[in-house]
């Protein structure tokens, strides 16, 4: 069960071409491509006669061919040739289609009902196209593991202090208290830790000698889009309510989680930095340092997936664990309130 009255990232733009791309999202089989004039088209992976996957016919013009008998559809799913019988296409000889957006780098795709769809209800992210901010190159990892584990991990500052030695972690983020707060969007776990030394990711890359004060910053929004806020500044000018300050550095790591399909999560991410916005060698470095960490949450995520499923003895959960378990109860909401829409107008 998914909420599908929503828009997840497919992909990244620059991975969408003149061809036919097939994925999996949400459990279906979607085909991807470009029109000539650059607008995205998401189909369903399948032609209405004998459900071979479009993807493995061919893009003529603007319109896929299917690869069995030559029925030919268009961007909006509609067959406009079948050559074994022409003027006299069956009816339902239409293939579903899904409303997609360019925005940010990346491509969105609504997988519910697309009359429901509104391109301003996509995910905004602030200062995109501040000229004073940087950002890093961003990537992609497949996870043998359900959506919901990486959702549990990104809104769990604790975690850094052992999957993250040599990169988030630092003093305090082992044992100091969080907070917990519920949003119009959903949950934001964050503490602010103070008087302490930066973790060695940030420590070359703040403006300032010494200890700082650090805001840990977790937010998970609906369907599953984490913005992981860090905040690093000079002791003394940080805690609950505080304004940045002239050397207080800001990084945002934007996190895309999209189910493949229930054992398998699609991961995109960038950072965004408040600083250096030209410093190719400084983004290089913290997309570098975000790789490495990203995989090792990897391999934690997919044992966790394995031991859950597999478990003889029944788990437990932790204090740590209010935030995650807050998500997926708002999250298992707003999915029982879509079902019921859908059932009531059948």
């Amino acid at each position: 069960m998914y909420l599908r009255n929503c828009w997840y990232v497919a992909g990244w733009s620059r991975d969408y071409e003149r061809s036919l791309k097939p994925q999996k999202l949400l459990g279906e089989n979607v085909v991807f491509y470009r029109q000539a004039d650059g607008t995205p088209v998401a189909l369903e992976d399948a032609c209405p006669h004998r459900k071979l996957p479009l993807s493995m016919g061919q893009l003529e013009g603007d319109t896929v061919v299917c690869g069995y008998h030559g029925l030919t559809f268009d961007g909006t799913g509609r067959c406009t040739d079948s050559p074994t019988q022409r003027g006299m296409t069956p009816r339902r000889a239409v293939v579903k289609s899904y409303p997609v957006a360019d925005r940010y780098g990346l491509l969105w795709i609504w997988m519910g009902d697309p009359e429901q769809a509104d391109r301003d209800e996509i995910f905004e992210i602030e200062n995109y196209d501040n000229p004073a901010w940087g950002c890093t190159d961003g990537g992609v990892l497949s996870m043998e593991c359900n959506y919901l584990w990486v959702v549990d991990n990104l809104l769990d500052p604790s975690h850094v202090a052992w999957v993250h030695v040599t990169s988030f972690a630092g003093a305090g983020t082992d044992d100091q208290p969080l907070t917990m707060d519920k949003t119009d969007r959903g949950v934001i776990v964050a503490r602010w830790i103070s008087g302490a030394e930066p973790s060695p990711y940030y420590k070359d890359l703040v403006r300032f000698e010494g200890a700082c004060d650090r805001l840990q910053h977790y937010e998970m929004c609906f369907p599953a889009i984490a913005l992981n806020k860090s905040i690093y500044t000079p002791v003394g000018t940080g805690g609950p309510g505080s304004e940045p300050v002239e050397k207080t550095y800001i990084n945002i790591s934007y996190n895309f989680m999209t189910p493949i399909d229930e054992n398998t999560t699609q991961y995109i991410w960038f950072q965004h930095r408040n600083t250096d916005p030209h410093d190719a060698a400084i983004s290089k470095k913290m997309n570098d340092g975000a790789i490495m960490a990203f995989h090792e949450d990897k391999v934690v995520l997919e044992a966790v997936h394995k031991g859950m499923a597999e478990m003889k003895t029944p788990n437990i959960d932790m204090g740590l664990d209010l935030g995650a378990k807050t998500f997926r109860m708002l999250l298992n909401r707003r999915i029982e309130a879509e079902q019921d829409q859908i059932a009531a107008a059948e």
